[in-house]
């Protein structure tokens, strides 16, 4: 009888010390699962302030029409806002401001200052929101530019976006101040306070004036026309406000040319650019460093199909360096592009910031130029221009490879490394098989 003498261990774990062994004769090691690092936006949320929404609701005699499934609007505007409290997110502050709540329509002297806080931007008590939600009835007039101030003064300051959702069925009939102007106002301040608009009544004149409102202050308009739109459109602003970012852009002018371009450091600026306009902003990078740049522009406002937008890095000479582009035809929420040069590079001459006010002796100057191909529709306003926000930032120059021919050798060296683990697993493998035959041969 022959009887064979077992191998200690098994041979799918020899197998693995064996590979682990090749790899480490290679100076290669398999690579370890490791949790993700948090980002630096996980790393510092929690110190920011939270997002926060405050709704005006338009508490007008009109909203008394009952022309929205059937249903008088401001049954249908209460059902929605209880359904948006309900889904509100536990970090979310959250307020309610009326207008046109108090004074009946025969009494407009009052009427016109008529708006109040229904429910204070805060943490939300659900229960307490919707009772007094269901408390409104259809009353007064409309004075929606004093509302718009009002719930700025809501919202207060600070580094989390600050969004009002207007919804309403009229046109201001209490001006001035016009809400338009005061759209503008608010977005002049540069405090990042978005309006959402949404217009329970399909006249062009309500839809202007409440397009107009949007517009100036980067927000979107919405035309509702059932009860699951208006309540769909008011989740997404409050969602768009929870997704935005929490550091509030530092507000810059570009110019046409680069000399009297604004010097930036890293960080996140915001302008507004015209229809095909040119930026440019300047940014000192020392030789071995990197900068990298990203622009977005909002289309806040209908425009023509068919555009784009370009992000270009220039040298003082107006050489370009490098460039990023994007480009669509037909309706999207914003286009963005960016790019990345190295100041290991040559650079023209020109490009020396010796000199230059504010810019250490020997950096280099880039410029960087967006430009857009929008176009408006017709009728649509030019001012104020499309949000723009651009990100700048300079690190050291990344070993990352030039060209094609580089990335090509590094594959080469990895089938090299891979080739050369194969041949000595099967070598250490096939000396195993014959120790095992010797063995069972002398058993």
């Amino acid at each position: 009888m022959i009887t064979r003498r077992r191998l200690p261990g098994r041979p799918a774990a020899l197998l693995t010390a064996l590979l682990t062994m090749a790899f480490a004769t290679l100076g290669v090691l398999p690579a370890q699962a490791d949790s993700p690092s948090p980002s630096p936006t996980e790393q510092t949320a929690g110190g920011d302030d939270a997002p926060k929404v405050d709704l005006i609701l338009d508490v007008s005699g009109s909203m008394g029409i009952a022309d929205i499934d059937g249903r008088s609007r401001i049954s249908v505007a209460q059902q929605s806002i209880d359904d948006v409290i309900d889904a509100l997110p536990p970090e979310a502050e959250f307020g309610i401001r009326t207008l046109g709540a108090t004074y009946p329509v025969s009494d407009k002297t009052d009427g016109c200052t008529d708006t109040k806080v229904l429910y204070p931007v805060g943490h939300t008590d659900k229960v307490e929101a919707k009772t007094a939600v269901a408390t409104l009835r259809p009353t007064g007039w409309t004075p929606i530019g004093l509302a718009l101030r009002g719930a700025a003064q809501d919202l207060g300051t600070g580094t989390a976006t600050r969004r009002v959702v207007l919804v309403t069925d009229g046109e201001d009939d209490c001006a001035p101040p016009d809400p338009c102007d005061v759209a503008r106002e608010l977005a002049a301040q540069g405090t990042h306070l978005v309006v959402d608009t949404l217009g329970l009544a399909h006249d062009d004149k309500v839809r202007q004036q409440l397009l107009c409102i949007a517009n100036a202050t980067g927000g979107t308009y919405t035309d509702v026309h059932s009860q699951q739109q208006l309540t769909e459109r008011l989740k997404q602003s409050v969602q768009h406000s929870d997704n935005s970012y929490r550091a509030t852009p530092a507000n810059v002018t570009g110019t046409d040319q680069c000399a009297t371009a604004p010097l930036l450091s890293p960080g996140v600026y915001a302008d507004r650019e015209k229809f095909s306009e040119h930026r440019v902003y300047r940014v000192p990078v020392k030789n071995g460093q990197e900068l990298r740049a990203s622009v977005s522009v909002t289309p806040d406002r209908a425009v023509a199909r068919d555009y784009g937008v370009l992000l270009q890095a220039t040298d003082g000479s107006g050489q370009e360096l490098v460039r990023g582009t994007d480009a669509g035809s037909g309706r999207t929420d914003v286009a963005a592009t960016g790019l990345r040069w190295s100041a290991t590079r040559s650079a023209s001459p020109t490009a020396s910031a010796t000199g230059t006010t504010g810019v250490a002796n020997g950096d280099q100057v880039v410029c960087l130029v967006v430009s857009n191909s929008f176009a408006g529709q017709p009728g649509v306003q030019s001012d104020p221009g499309l949000p723009l926000e651009l990100t700048v930032d300079v690190k050291a120059a990344s070993s990352a490879p030039d060209g094609p021919a580089l990335g090509l050798g590094r594959g080469w060296i990895m089938l090299l490394v891979l080739t050369g683990a194969g041949l000595v697993c099967g070598l250490l493998w096939g000396w195993i098989a014959r120790w095992r035959i010797r063995i069972w041969q002398e058993n």
